[in-house]
C-alpha cells in the first residue's frame, strides 16, 4: 500500500510517501511561511521526485490536530480534498501521537506539547505498556499547573518535547526539577515519516465525516457564542 502524509498543524510542514512499511520520501521544513501556498508544489515535487503520480497512492493519511487553527484545517481540508477526488481511502493521527514518536525509545513517560497561551497547552502522555508505545493520558487542552501537578505525581521521569517548549520550560523546571528531561533539537520536529507509520496502521475513515481536532473553539467562534446569548 502507498500512502501520502500530510502535516500542517504546527509550524514544521512535512509531507512522507510511504510504501508499505518503507520510507521512499520524506520533506519537512520549520519556516515562518504560509503552508497554504505551498503544501501542494511540495506533494507534486516529492511525487515526481518518486516517479508516482497521485493516481498511484492508496491512501491519504493527515496530522488532524491539535495545533494551529489555520494550520490543521489546511491538512485536513487538502487530505479530504485529494481523498474524495482521487477516490482513495482517508485516516488522521493525532499531531500529538506524531511528536511524541521522538521519545518512543526513552525508559519514562512521553510529554508532546504544543502553546495554546493563556498558560495552556495542548498536550498528552505517551509511554510503552502492554509492549507498545501508545497514550498513557489522552490528549487535551490543559492549564499549564494543574497539568504539571499531574505529572509530578507520576513520580517518574518526563521527558518533553514540542518546538513551543522554550515558552514553558522555566515552569516545567519549577515544578519538576531533575524528573523532567528535554529533548535535543532534532526531537522537537514531529516526522512526517512518523505520521505515515502510524496512518498505515489506522482504519480508514469517511471522507465527509472526518473532522479536525481542535480541541477548543477558535477566538472567533467563542466570542460569536457569546454573542448569541446576550
Amino acid at each position: 500500500m502507498k500512502a501520502l502524509a500530510i502535516d500542517t498543524s504546527n509550524l514544521v510542514m512535512g509531507i512522507a510517501v510511504v510504501d508499505g512499511e518503507k520510507v521512499i520520501g520524506d520533506y519537512t521544513t520549520n519556516l515562518k511561511k504560509n503552508h497554504s501556498i505551498r503544501v501542494m508544489p511540495a506533494i507534486h515535487d516529492l511525487l515526481k521526485e518518486m516517479n508516482m503520480k497521485p493516481a498511484d497512492l492508496d491512501r491519504i493519511i493527515t496530522a488532524k490536530g491539535p495545533g494551529s487553527y489555520t494550520g490543521v484545517r489546511i491538512g485536513v481540508t487538502i487530505a479530504k480534498t485529494l481523498a474524495w477526488a482521487l477516490k482513495k481511502e482517508l485516516a488522521g493521527v493525532s499531531s500529538l501521537e506524531v511528536l511524541a514518536q521522538n521519545g518512543k525509545y526513552f525508559n519514562g513517560y512521553v510529554c508532546p506539547l504544543f502553546d495554546a497561551r493563556r498558560t495552556q497547552l495542548y498536550t498528552g502522555l505517551y509511554g510503552c505498556e502492554k509492549g507498545s508505545f501508545q497514550a498513557v493520558k489522552e490528549d487535551r487542552l490543559a492549564l499549564r499547573t494543574n497539568w504539571l501537578e499531574e505529572l509530578k505525581r507520576l513520580e517518574k521521569p518526563v521527558l518533553f518535547l514540542g518546538n513551543d517548549l522554550e515558552l514553558h520550560k522555566e515552569s516545567i523546571l519549577e515544578e519538576l526539577g531533575d524528573q523532567a528531561v528535554f529533548g535535543t533539537s532534532a526531537d522537537h520536529n514531529p516526522r512526517p515519516s512518523e505520521l505515515a507509520r502510524i496512518g498505515m496502521g489506522k482504519e480508514p475513515e469517511s471522507v465527509h465525516h472526518f473532522v479536525p481536532s481542535y480541541l477548543q473553539l477558535a477566538e472567533a467562534e467563542v466570542n460569536w457564542l457569546a454573542a448569541q446569548k446576550k
